[in-house]
């Protein structure tokens, strides 16, 4: 068991599943879960935590692995918050979708050490409904898991190596990749799929309102194109601004719509009127 004790900052999607992958895999003893009340609470009813803190400090003392899972910019909070005040071997892993920013701030708060003590990670892996109650164990099956070396960092040596290997136990393919070059491929394989689907889904929606069957009358094509519009899409809107710089403006600028844009692909929101056709 290479973790004894592992705290998990933000237990959602992401976070959930990384308990449940540990717990199934025998990969860590205690897990710790750091979120509001609410989210605590359903995260130890599914077995993801065995307890939870509100308080970050509280949460991670005494773990030897704390995982960052919460959109990019309160990781770059707590990784200046945390960095100064770990023990020098407790390892900080993240699961950010871009990484150049985070990997400059670990590198100032950790100081000399930071390519032992912190490792810059992120899983392609995801759903498009977001939340602890949609974790699953194996949902890092088969996805790619990027890691992004600090300069002159080694990820396969120490701590760091251990949690590669974790990854790995939990079904995940490896990809070692500059932070700038990852930020790059993100924004085009990933986030701007993520945008295009979203304004599709916000036009849609502004033109023929919330409540018209346009996704039973278009079809699959139609569906697949705007299934992705309903996820979680946090981690893109507060994404550090190089990798704003690679979106196309038009996508940047419906972020606002999103949430709006989730009532397309909630059938439940679908009323179909007389007027509208039927099958």
């Amino acid at each position: 068991m290479p973790f004894k004790q592992v705290t998990i900052i933000g237990t959602g999607l992401i976070g959930g599943s990384l308990g449940l992958a540990l717990k199934k895999r025998r990969l860590a003893g205690r897990i710790i879960g750091c979120d509001r009340a609410p989210v605590l609470e359903r995260a130890q009813d599914c077995g993801a935590i065995d307890s939870g803190s509100t308080n970050p400090a509280d949460a991670v003392r005494g773990s030897d692995l704390v995982v960052l899972a919460t959109p990019v910019i309160p990781i770059l909070d707590l990784v200046a918050r945390l960095g100064p005040a770990l023990p020098p071997k407790t390892l900080v892993t993240d699961v950010g979708s871009t990484k150049a920013e985070i990997v400059k701030r670990a590198a100032k708060s950790f100081g000399r050490n930071a390519g032992q003590r912190f490792l810059a990670g992120h899983p392609m892996a995801g759903k498009e409904h977001a939340g602890v109650e949609f974790a699953d164990a194996d949902l890092f099956e088969g996805a790619a898991w990027f890691f992004t070396p600090l300069p002159g960092q080694n990820v396969h040596a120490g701590l760091c190596g251990e949690f590669v290997h974790c990854a790995e136990k939990m079904g995940a393919k490896i990809a070692v990749v500059d932070p700038a070059e990852h930020d790059r491929i993100c924004a085009w394989i990933s986030h701007l799929p993520q945008m295009i689907s979203t304004a599709l889904a916000a036009t849609l929606v502004d033109e023929f309102g919330p409540d018209a069957p346009v996704l039973d009358i278009g079809g699959r094509a139609l569906r697949e194109m705007t299934r992705i519009s309903g996820s979680p899409y946090s981690m893109c809107v507060t994404s550090p601004s190089p990798t704003r710089r690679i979106w196309p403006t038009r996508c940047i600028n419906s972020n606002n719509a999103s949430p709006t844009s989730a009532k397309i692909w909630t059938r439940s929101n679908w009323r179909t009127n007389s007027s509208a056709p039927t099958s």
